[in-house]
């Protein structure tokens, strides 16, 4: 029934039926459902409302293709944006990649240089004992013998 509560589509028994009214009146509609010839068994009721007026209907077409421009603008620059973004983790993979070889160049040559200096250190010590064990042998009596205790001159 329409709002004057006149039935604008009378009780037919279908397995599907439309209805389609083309006037812009306003107010309560109602519908009513007869399950007279099967009150036991289950029933599924679809129920379509669409309404629309055709004086906006141009106006939101035209939205919709604006909109469809401002989309298709910002799916590219999604694009733009997540290329970028890989040429930026492929940057930062290659920094990686250098900065990784570097630290191991660094470790490499700190370990080298320890090594080359403990080898010095022990060459230093060794000439040190070397040259005292010489100078002490150019100040020593020939006449002592060595490992002797010792002795009184008469």
């Amino acid at each position: 029934r329409d709002p004057r509560m006149k039935v604008v589509h009378p009780y037919a028994w279908k397995a599907s039926s439309e209805y389609e009214e083309n006037t812009a009146q306003g107010g309560y509609y109602s519908v009513c459902l007869d399950n007279q010839f099967s009150r036991f068994s289950a029933k599924l009721v679809n129920l379509y409302l669409t309404t629309f007026r055709y004086d906006e209907w141009e106006k939101f077409s035209q939205e919709l293709q604006d909109m469809d421009v401002t989309v298709e603008n910002f799916t590219m620059a999604l694009k733009t944006v997540d290329q970028r973004i890989q040429i930026m983790r492929q940057f930062q993979s290659m920094s990686r990649g250098a900065e990784a070889r570097d630290f191991n160049l660094i470790l490499d040559n700190s370990s080298y240089v320890q090594n080359w200096s403990l080898a010095q250190c022990l060459v230093v010590i060794l000439c040190t004992v070397v040259q005292v064990y010489f100078v002490k042998s150019f100040f020593r009596d020939p006449r002592e013998k060595s490992g002797s205790t010792v002795k009184m001159r008469t």
